[in-house]
């Protein structure tokens, strides 16, 4: 079977999920998802919405979620023995050995993240998982390139696990000339010998085999040449992302699909808004039949000017639904705050008394309603991408090869960094509470503070190698301390000591006889 008639079975499973995004972002960014087969060369004229919130909040909630999963100044995994295969006898000093080589790794790979586009790839891909709830990401050796949900079909088990992809593009023939016989390339669909720019579809197949998959391209149901490849499943560059999954179903729903009803609710409300404003705002003046003042002469009356005629024979049209615009804006304003605390969009409390302490509580009290979409985005994205990137870093030779049995990779970014917040919240409470209860003197009576700096670190993704003193370091230094003291003190006391009378020969007789003896002695003994 060719992988354009296995496109063309899989996209009937794909047609209802397709529509709800299409209606989905038809509410928030219009651009993002198209019809079912659109193949525009040019700009499409999309219909703008009334309101704005939802396009807010898709960007805010996708900014969001890429800087927990790739943040800026941390690393988003770590390098960690697993003691389990190295015994208990290993040593400590080439542990921290190890760790100072794993954060160069760490750094090699950041780098290496940074001086890409992934970045910009994976906050595309994210906006399309918020609106249309699916996305494909394809990790390149170029780069990552995202797929929206019109262009692949997705096929999975009873267990979620992805079996079959085929993707659907479209590109120009002079970029696959090479590789199929002319007359194949032309054949389908018809088009000028003699133009570069007629394009063609180019379907790629993705199916596993065991634990590996292996793909390739066909053009017109011929397979294109150096088109071929394989992976093993746990370095597949073919990474299907969904945002939230059901049980049955091959493909996510979004975060816009949850709330639609308010979008929809709140674009009715907008529109009435927009249009009735603009209708309240139009002036028109009325002139009775029966005044002598004529239209024309109002019309051309200036400001200021003085006319001849009655007022009550001149009014004002009026349209008198103000009551029912403040329904209307109440209403919208309720829509509007529902759907910014659902996209986890920060609105701080307009007063003069708003504290920092407030706004720290909201942010985190947002960012908490995050957990589940962290892990799934974890497991679905995170582990894939970062083996996928020290495989090739290690294939490439910018980094050592990394023995699996000894050296596991592990996720300290998404739900891990939110769980690493609230622990560093309840370590701060714990020790707050007990200091206002027993005293300042309890924390230092009963609580280690190495371990209590080693869980803040921990909390805040600190790296303590080499920053933070260990205990025995400490008392080392104490030690250090007080033999100084202590020698400092005996000389002290022997200064002292020669201060007094009877260590002073002007003041001690008998101390000045011996010196007078010795010195007696000295000189009548005959030269060596």
């Amino acid at each position: 079977m060719s992988a354009r008639t296995r496109y063309d079975y899989l996209a009937s499973d794909r047609s209802q999920f397709l529509e709800e995004a299409r209606q989905a972002s038809e509410l928030t960014l219009p651009y993002l998802i198209r019809g079912h087969e659109e193949h525009m060369s040019g700009m499409k004229q999309l219909k703008t919405p009334y309101q704005s919130v939802g396009a807010k909040g898709c960007v805010t909630l996708a900014s969001k979620l890429m800087l927990a999963l790739l943040p800026v100044q941390t690393s988003f995994f770590k390098l960690q023995l697993d003691e389990s295969q190295l015994g208990e006898e290993f040593p400590p000093e080439m542990k921290s050995e190890l760790d100072l080589s794993f954060a160069k790794v760490e750094r090699i790979i950041l780098e290496s993240i940074s001086a890409s586009d992934d970045r910009v790839a994976v906050h595309q891909a994210l906006l399309h998982l918020v609106v249309a709830g699916n996305a494909l990401v394809y990790m390149s050796k170029h780069g990552l390139k995202v797929y929206p949900l019109n262009r692949y079909v997705v096929e999975r088990d009873g267990n979620g696990q992805v079996i079959e992809i085929v993707t659907k593009e479209r590109i120009a023939k002079q970029l696959i000339q090479n590789q199929l016989p002319k007359e194949l390339l032309d054949k389908d669909p018809p088009g000028d010998e003699s133009s570069y720019d007629d394009d063609v579809d180019v379907y790629t197949h993705i199916k596993r085999d065991n634990n590996r998959f292996v793909w390739h391209q066909e053009v017109n149901g011929a397979v294109l040449k150096d088109s071929k490849g394989k992976a093993p499943v746990n370095i597949n560059p073919w990474i299907p992302l969904r945002f939230n999954t059901v049980d049955g179903e091959g493909y996510g729903r979004g975060r816009v699909g949850q709330f639609i009803g308010d979008l929809k609710s709140l674009e009715g409300l907008s529109q009435a808004l927009v249009e009735g404003s603009a209708a309240a705002a139009k002036v028109v003046f009325t002139l009775s039949p029966s005044s002598t003042t004529k239209p024309s002469t109002l019309a051309a009356a200036g400001n200021g000017a003085i006319i001849s005629g009655r007022p009550d024979d001149v009014g004002v049209i009026q349209v008198g639904k103000t009551a029912d615009f403040r329904t209307a804006y109440e209403m919208a304003g309720t829509l509007e705050r529902r759907l910014s605390e659902a996209f986890l969009v920060l609105n701080i409390r307009q007063s003069e008394r708003t504290t920092a302490e407030e706004v720290r509580m909201t942010q985190f009290e947002l960012e908490s309603q995050l957990g589940g979409l962290f892990s799934l985005l974890t497991v679905d994205f995170l582990v894939p991408y970062l083996n996928r990137k020290l495989a090739d870093a290690q294939r490439k030779g910018e980094i050592p090869k990394i023995p699996k049995n000894i050296i596991k990779p592990t996720i300290v970014a998404g739900i891990n960094a939110l769980g690493r917040g609230q622990d560093r919240e309840s370590l701060g409470q714990f020790l707050s509470i007990l200091a206002q209860t027993l005293g300042p003197q309890a924390i230092a009576q009963f609580i280690n503070t190495d371990e209590v700096i080693k869980r803040l670190a921990a909390a805040q993704g600190i790296d303590v190698l080499n920053l933070v003193r260990s205990m025995q370091e400490v008392k080392q230094e104490e030690q250090q301390m007080q033999q100084q003291a202590m020698q400092m003190q005996q000389q002290q006391m022997q200064i002292d000591a020669m201060k007094t009378p009877q260590m002073d020969p002007s003041k001690n007789g008998e101390l000045q006889a011996q010196e007078m003896a010795m010195a007696q002695q000295q000189q009548q003994s005959p030269p060596l």
